[in-house]
């Protein structure tokens, strides 16, 4: 009881530490970055949803078609506070923040166009908070992870005060959701219930980069073995269709008109985090390479059961593999999607040690790179408090925290690459129930 009432208190101080300094020093650091550029006059809480909300409300009222040059005008006026100016070389591009959702992400969220936007970012924040705190007892389940109340508590407390996550309820990113909905399905994926677990899936389109590559997966597992997995099939396709075709019958060209938008979005963003990291000669090389694994994970694994190890360690490796290949390299607020294979590591770290020194090493090494966002965080508020007032706190020792946020995903990558390389070779636990197995067995 004294060892868990310790680790509570400590994982509560640095959660602490941690959301205190992004709050309090890291943000309003960023806004007098946008101001300095003439483009702090607009939403910066909630900044992400604003387009949802603007494009649904003008196509309510106006008709209007969410991926035309007037609305991404409006949509910068929003977000920046003015129109954004091609002659201005310190501006984004002209046709940064256009819409770049599908179409029915409006009809999904047009209720909330009916409310002001003051009032929709703080009411999104809090449910946001809430589904990826219910996010982690889904993951939980699906893994057959059981943990006692006092370590949920901690994970939950980790969680909400990660970068990811603090990034993506400030800024209301619909990703957030889409990672619950991804554990939900899952979570009715291990309790048989497939039409259920499709249905779910169909939502996640609204950012398909996030869950292609396991949308994928789970297609090819369930027309593995038709007559017992179709309902996935089928539930996915009911409400994918339905969602396509109502969207269509608003705005019948919307499709062709957002993979246009899609196309010039690789314009103002980052590459993907491996592209962005390993250079544009190198990092091709290396995608199309995750990707060749991506389709030969999916063949090789498809006839996993549910509940099997083997099924959702593919899974797991899969939203590795789209962290750092389809995401782009900026979307820190994303790599929520690796909070199962975060937990998956946690509860088979001993088994991954006996994989050998090199297994051991990446293991310890994305461990720092996994807390070091709250082992830091806590003493530089102490530092900061400790200068004289009114000396600068300096740029280096704001963005020191999320130095390693960038390496997470390639830590996470590689530790379950590790895991499977050696089920693989094994050939273990296609067929074994994770209920069932100890963390040794993963070995």
């Amino acid at each position: 009881m004294r060892r868990s009432q310790i680790y509570l208190l400590l994982a509560f101080v640095l959660s602490s530490g941690t959301v205190y300094f992004h709050l309090r020093l890291f943000l309003p650091y960023a806004a007098q970055l946008r101001s300095s550029k003439g483009l702090g006059g607009g939403y910066s809480f909630g900044t992400d949803f604003y387009p949802i909300w603007l494009t649904a409300g003008e196509a309510q009222h106006h008709r209007s078609n969410p991926y035309t040059a007037d609305i991404t005008r409006k949509i910068q006026i929003g977000v920046f506070g003015r129109p954004l100016n091609p002659r201005n070389p310190f501006d984004p591009p002209a046709d940064c923040r256009a819409f770049a959702y599908p179409a029915f992400t409006d009809l999904i969220f047009w209720p909330l166009s009916l409310l002001p936007f003051e009032t929709v970012r703080i009411a999104l924040a809090v449910a946001l908070a809430g589904i990826t705190t219910a996010s982690i007892p889904l993951w939980l389940t699906a893994l057959g992870y059981q943990v006692s109340r006092g370590q949920l508590l901690v994970l939950i407390m980790l969680t909400l005060s990660s970068y990811a996550a603090l990034e993506g309820l400030f800024a209301a990113q619909p990703g957030l959701l889409v990672a619950f909905l991804v554990a939900a399905s899952f979570d009715a994926i291990v309790k048989d219930r497939l039409f259920r677990a499709g249905s779910l899936f169909a939502f996640t389109l609204i950012k398909p980069q996030m869950s292609v590559l396991v949308l994928a997966y789970l297609l090819v597992w369930s027309f593995s073995e038709w007559q017992k997995r179709r309902n996935f099939v089928i539930g996915f396709l009911v409400w994918s269709s339905l969602l396509t075709a109502t969207s269509m019958i608003v705005w019948p060209r919307w499709i062709a008109q957002w993979l246009g938008v899609l196309s010039s979005y690789r314009s103002y963003t980052p590459p993907p985090l491996i592209s962005y990291a390993m250079g544009p000669k190198l990092g091709p090389i290396l995608w199309t390479a995750l990707f060749a694994v991506s389709l030969i994970l999916i063949w090789r694994t498809r006839s996993a059961p549910a509940t099997s190890s083997m099924f959702l360690l593919s899974t797991c490796l899969l939203l590795a593999i789209t962290s750092i290949t389809l995401l782009p390299g900026q979307a820190v607020y994303d790599h929520i999607i690796l909070l199962p294979g975060i937990l998956l590591v946690l509860r088979s770290w001993r088994s991954i040690l006996s994989y050998g020194r090199s297994a051991g090493l990446v293991l310890v090494a994305g461990a720092i790179a996994l807390f070091w966002q709250w082992i830091i965080a806590t003493p530089l508020l102490v530092v900061h408090y400790s200068l004289r007032p009114g000396q600068p706190f300096n740029r280096t020792m704001l963005m020191l925290p999320f130095h390693t946020a960038g390496s997470i995903p390639m830590a996470v990558l590689a530790v379950l690459g590790y895991a499977m390389g050696s089920a693989l070779r094994h050939g273990s636990s296609d067929q074994q129930s994770l209920r069932e197995l100890t963390p040794a067995e993963f070995s």
